[in-house]
Parts: structure tokens; sequence; C-alpha cells
């Protein structure tokens, strides 16, 4: 097929970015002929604060070579523009984000299949839901997003909860496969990941359990939960490497100077380029993830590519990552007492030196050719 996927791509940094990107490439890689439909300007800077692109910087993900960028939210005319041309393409791929997007893309996916009702011309419109409902929810979020799964043939989402929201929206037909793997700087050979294992072994057992918080730091994210645990037990340490957003980052940064918390809190703020990965994981002994609520997230397997067990809240599709007690643990969100129990088990040696022996090598899965597959799928 000739298929059109309008999403961010590089210089806009974060997972969705690299997860387009890769998509794109694993369409190409399926057979398909794929353009790939950029934004030159992704959001207004009053909801995105942070750092949006790094022109500069090292891609995550190779960049996909046929791709371009006309698509501005504050020119609603190039929405409308792009839509047009893709009138051409047997099906549109919408990447869906965050509510603010869903006007133009909306446009969008009416301009391209304009004049389709009747004639059977026009290309499908197919959506990738990453998060039906926004994590900070905002009036007429709902409205938004029940016009955008209506408006399209099929929507992909990535757990069965985000299903059965999608389809009390009224979304058309809603197809679930999970968050395949898009590792910003791609997957460590054998070699970097063992090297990165064996650092971790090395280290003196009788120091501090490294935690490492990666990536941007929002309030769902709960990295304050991790920091009110830590006042409880000692022997542990974390790194937040990441911007530090919003009220969420000045939380962080007002828990991290508690005196119970002394010397144990090391913040790096800001992006940390894809060629920086490597090093900043294998500084650390466990990823943590206590995230308040949870859609679908790359950082287990991002964890378990680098060989690193995970401590995480119970949430979107981390339940189904990770085997608590073999290559991590879980515990339920927004609960600093189990976050603090969790913390007491990870200064056992033998216990962390256990989970690390169980982290799966990180593979191809496979989930790459499901995802392909439910995004091209025909309709029922």
């Amino acid at each position: 097929m000739r298929i059109a996927l309008v999403g961010p791509a590089h210089p806009f940094k974060g997972g969705v970015a690299a997860h387009t990107t890769e998509t794109a490439h694993r369409l190409a890689a399926a057979g398909h002929r794929v353009d790939l439909v950029s934004w030159s300007r992704l959001y207004p800077r009053l909801l995105y604060p942070g750092e949006q692109a790094v022109p500069d910087a090292e891609p995550d993900l190779p960049p996909f070579e046929h791709t371009v960028r006309p698509l501005r939210w504050d020119r609603p005319g190039t929405w409308w523009r792009t839509g047009r041309r893709l009138r051409g393409h047997d099906l549109v791929i919408l990447v869906v984000v965050i509510p603010v997007q869903i006007p133009a893309l909306l446009t969008v996916a009416r301009a391209a299949a304009r004049g389709r009702s009747g004639t059977g011309t026009g290309p499908r419109i197919a959506l990738i839901v990453h998060n039906v409902c926004p994590h900070e929810s905002h009036p007429g979020a709902s409205t938004l997003v029940r016009r955008m799964l209506r408006a399209a043939d099929l929507s992909v989402v990535h757990t069965p909860e985000q299903a059965d929201r999608a389809r009390r929206l009224g979304a058309r037909e809603v197809a679930v496969s999970c968050l395949p793997p898009h590792l910003p700087g791609g997957v460590p050979t054998r070699d970097e990941r063992a090297e990165s294992m064996r650092r971790r072994r090395e280290r003196d057992p009788r120091g501090p359990v490294r935690l490492l918080c990666f990536g941007l730091v929002r309030h769902y994210k709960g990295v304050d939960l991790l920091l009110q645990a830590m006042r409880e037990v000692g022997g542990v340490v974390l790194g937040v490497r990441g911007e530090l957003w919003g009220r969420a980052g000045d939380r962080v940064l007002e828990l991290s100077r508690d005196p119970a918390l002394a010397g144990r809190v090391s913040l790096e703020p800001g992006y940390v380029p894809a060629g920086r990965i490597r090093e900043v994981l294998a500084e650390h002994d466990v990823l943590a993830l206590p995230y308040r609520s949870a859609t679908a997230s790359q950082n287990v397997h991002l964890a378990r590519a680098h060989g690193m067990p995970v401590l995480a809240s119970a949430v979107g599709g981390f339940p189904s990552q990770v085997r608590s007690g073999v290559d991590g643990l879980l515990v339920p969100p927004d609960d600093v007492a189990a976050l603090a129990g969790a913390l007491r088990e990870l200064t056992d040696p033998a216990v962390l030196a256990a989970l690390r022996e169980g982290v799966a090598d990180g593979g191809d899965d496979g989930s790459w050719d499901h995802y392909v597959a439910a995004l091209t799928r025909q309709p029922r």
C-alpha cells in the first residue's frame, strides 16, 4: 500500500517521535511505500514549556528518508493543504498524542478523505492513539477525542483498558497491540549489554543502590512519591536525568533539598541525547517507574535491553512487562509505603543480584510484526 504516517519526528524529541520514526521504518520494511508527514511546529509553548526540539542533537533513531514537515499548529491552512496532498494514498495513519492536536488532525483526515463517501475513493484513516484520555485532563478533552475516534476507520491502542475507553467514546473499530520497542540510540549489542551488567555487578555490594528516573518529569510519573519513600529508607540514592517540568519539577527540586535526602539525590535537568543513554543506564542499578497512572511506555524495554531491573507501579502495561520478584518489583500506584517496602527489598544484595540475573535478553520479540499487521489490516 501507499501509506502516509502523520506524526512527530526528529528534531522533536521524546518517545512519541522515536515511535513514529520507527513505525515508518517498519512499515517500509514490510513492503509498503511510506511517507512520513511531520510538523515544523508541534505544540504551543504554553502547553509544553520544555524544550520541544533538538535540531543540533543526534537523532534518537535514524531518520526516515521520506520525511516532510509541512504541519504547524498555528497555521490551519497547513492542515487542509496537507490532507489534500494525501488523497492519493491508500492509508493515512494519524498519531494522536494530546487533544490540542486534534483539530489539526481532524482537518487532515477530512481533507484526505473528502469525496470518499459514495465513491469508494480516498484513503482509509487509522489512528495510533498513545493516550485515549490525556494524563492531565482539561475541559473539552473528551469531546475532541470522541470526534477524532469517530472520524477514523480504525484506532490502534496499546492496552485493553485503553481499548475499552476508546469504544466507550465511539471508536468504530479498535485494535489492541502492545507498544513495541523503539529504543533511543538503538538496541545495544550483546557486548555493550554485557559490559553494562558487568559494571553493575562489580560495584561494592556495601554501597548504596543506585536508582534512576529517566525522561521528562511530570506529575503522573510519580518521582515525588519515590523521593518521599526514600526519606524512610537508607542505602538508596537516586539520579534524575531529564527535564523538570512545571510544578512537578518544582516539587522534585523541593523534596531533593530535604535534610533526610542530603547527598542522596543527583539532578541533571535537561534532554539526554541518544549517545549518552547507555552510559547513564550503566551508572545505575535499577530503573524506577513509580507512575501514578500510565498507558504504555517503552521504559521497561529500555531497561531490559540494557540488562537492568525495574521498580514500577502496577499501572498501564507495566504488569504485563515486569515479572515481579524475577526481573523487577511491582508496587501499587500512589502508595509511598509500598514504595518504601520495595526499596528495603532492593537494599538486600541477594535480592538485587537475583533481579539482575532474572532480566531477560532484550532481543526481538516479534511485537513489531504484530503492530504493523494491526495498523494495516483491512476493516471488517
